[in-house]
């Protein structure tokens, strides 16, 4: 197997794309001339020429509905959106029509758009550049919502995001893009909705996505060295939700913590502390601890943005704290 980083994972799916299928286009700031602000188009414009990659005025509201007008009349966009923080100037276009297009229209309409877009903290981007939002739109019927981890899944969802009839937001970690990992030659996709053991483990389940698979991975060895057995469940996906896999992890377990990087008020994580409890209640022996970045907006100083963020130790004391162990 090759190995891959992240943003090669991404770049080689998206030139897949564009060689296979003459009705995917990318369109997005900075996407072609510049080669992409993360670098993950780099080299695309020379290739495939402007018709194809085509550099936007800076106006998000523009791009996306650009995106849904051309993905309604048959072609298949892939937006870049610079940063998470930036599809709030795109709020509606995204969650009042692409979302919800098929819905109104009975069946009639379908807009197959995948918006890549970064997210996440971590990078000493400031506090309007440094947000996790993919929590908000995962609580929009009609959006599919995709927070890989590691190169493997980036590369299958990927696939799967494009070839899907309706809208996808691809959200990439910031500091996650130089992540390497085994990816195989032989072509694969991943289904939508299939959460992921990372770890296999007895004594307690660690939930997350995205970079927080990372930190929950790095709590589990900690534990591991003090003789407590942790299992780690990356969830790929928002929406759909795996939540079979959460629970029959947890009826083994019996202990559990959900990670998150977005605040605590109203991050995804208490939907999922919500099902577990409504589902497996007489499965748990203690509360369902959860660890999220502090509620305050992200400092720009490094290691004041280390300090809200979740970390291992972070999950490891409130490990013991829960259960005592």
């Amino acid at each position: 197997m090759p190995i891959m980083t992240i943003r090669e994972a991404i770049s080689y799916g998206l030139k897949e794309a564009l060689d296979n299928d003459n009705d995917v286009f990318i369109m997005g700031e900075d996407v072609g001339k510049f080669e992409g602000s993360y670098a993950v188009t780099k080299g695309f414009l020379e290739k495939y020429g402007k018709e194809r990659i085509r550099d936007t005025p800076i106006s998000e509201s523009v791009i996306v509905s650009s995106g849904i007008g051309a993905a309604l009349l048959g072609l298949k966009p892939i937006i870049e959106i610079m940063t998470i923080n930036f599809t709030l100037l795109a709020i509606d276009q995204i969650v009042n029509h692409a979302a919800k297009l098929c819905y109104m229209s009975d069946g009639q309409l379908q807009v197959p758009i995948v918006i890549r877009t970064v997210t996440g903290g971590g990078a000493q981007l400031g506090a309007t550049h440094s947000q996790n939002f993919e929590n908000w739109f995962a609580s929009v019927p009609g959006l599919t919502v995709v927070t890989p981890s590691d190169p493997y899944d980036a590369l299958g969802l990927l696939r799967t995001s494009i070839n899907s009839p309706n809208p996808v937001i691809f959200a990439e970690h910031a500091t996650l893009y130089r992540t390497t990992g085994d990816v195989p030659k032989k072509p694969y996709t991943i289904p939508f909705g299939k959460a992921k053991i990372k770890k296999p483990g007895e004594d307690i389940t660690l939930v997350a996505y995205s970079k927080s698979v990372h930190t929950a991975l790095e709590a589990s060895e900690i534990l591991t060295a003090k003789g407590i057995s942790a299992e780690v469940i990356d969830l790929r996906t928002l929406s759909p939700l795996d939540t079979e896999t959460i629970l029959d992890s947890i009826r083994k377990t019996n202990r559990a913590i959900v990670i998150e990087e977005t605040w605590k008020t109203g991050g995804f994580n208490s939907e999922l502390i919500t099902r577990i409890q409504e589902n497996i209640f007489d499965s748990l022996d203690g509360p369902i601890g959860r660890v999220n970045s502090d509620d305050v907006p992200s400092p720009y100083s490094g290691n004041l943005e280390a300090s809200i963020l979740p970390s291992a130790n972070k999950i490891v004391d409130l490990a013991y704290e829960l259960y005592g162990f």
